[in-house]
């Protein structure tokens, strides 16, 4: 599979690490000119990080935005309730069970599947269905690592993922209106791409709680929310699998979800985003500037039907 390198962006497009507020609080304190911190929850530091390819040269979002500013329903719709609520997630010990048409089903710690293959540190776009945006330095590896180990048989189409649920734990996923456990899913050859990330960190940490510690997925070219978080389960299949957000709304969410500026969500223009740390909007990039990467994967789709 030919892979080509992101393309460098101009440097006076980077953001300094500085600090975040929430969407509407940093609209109105961005037109007056203030900004305030906050600080991210604490993480144990991952030493040796290679750096990778696949990384953008864009400036990097501030690490008070990436990781006050969050959607993770389990603990709550507000932005800032996951960082508020996840401070006493339990993600020690974990366990990652990867099952269904493969030959080596395993169950690993999260040592051992850390030990897969070599982290490295990718800084990856990423675009929200809701039109924010912002560009994260991920630490991981391809996920293709845990699947080539897994040997999957031919019967294996898809990959289907689910995440940790624990309403003891999680209270307020009660109200948040979607079914739990969040379910994802991703076609087998999405699944085996390089860009498809297995991630453990950001900013050369461990992932915080309210970020999808331990373990989550991040997919650049497509909207934030397949990037599912805190997985317990990866299963091959053999017909396309639920998704969270289909299933709660199947007209405006779909089982691909690839960033297309071209096609709006029923209740709002995608065409532009507002990339956390900036006032201005920007224009919204075809699978979110990974085109060059990804495109070859949907030839001959109606992309606006298979959304």
């Amino acid at each position: 599979m030919l892979v080509r390198i992101a393309p460098h962006i101009r440097s006076s497009e980077i953001t300094p690490k500085r600090i975040y507020l929430n969407r509407r609080r940093f609209l109105a304190s961005a037109a007056a000119g203030l900004w305030l911190a906050r600080t991210p929850a604490h993480a144990e530091k991952l030493a040796n990080l290679a750096k990778s390819p696949f990384s953008t040269s864009e400036k990097i979002t501030p690490i008070e935005a990436a990781t006050q500013y969050n959607n993770f329903y389990e603990f709550g719709t507000g932005k800032e309730d996951p960082a508020r609520n996840a401070t006493k997630f339990r993600t020690h010990p974990w366990k990652v069970k990867v099952e269904g048409h493969c030959n080596n089903p395993k169950t690993y710690d999260l040592d051992g599947l850390m030990k897969l293959a070599p982290i490295e540190e990718r800084i990856y776009r990423h675009r929200c269905v809701e039109a924010w945006s912002m560009v994260v330095p991920w630490i991981g590896f391809s996920l293709a690592a845990v699947l080539k180990a897994a040997d999957p048989t031919a019967k294996a189409k898809y990959v289907a993922f689910e995440s940790f649920y624990d309403p003891s734990q999680m209270p307020q996923g009660r109200w948040a209106g979607i079914p739990f456990p969040y379910v994802e899913g991703l076609r087998m050859d999405e699944a085996m791409h390089p860009l498809a990330l297995l991630c453990f960190g950001m900013y050369g940490e461990t992932l915080p709680n309210q970020n999808g510690a331990p373990v989550r997925l991040v997919l650049p070219w497509k909207y934030g929310f397949k990037s599912i978080k805190s997985i317990v389960k990866i299963r091959f299949v053999e017909k396309e699998p639920p998704t969270t957000w289909n299933l709660a709304n199947a007209h405006e969410y779909g089982f691909y979800s690839n960033v297309n500026p071209q096609v709006d969500h029923p209740r709002w223009s995608q065409a532009s985003e507002r990339r956390l740390g900036e006032f201005f909007k920007r224009k919204t990039l075809m699978y979110n500037g990974y085109g060059e990467q990804v495109a070859s994967l949907y030839n001959g789709m109606d992309l606006r039907k298979y959304y």
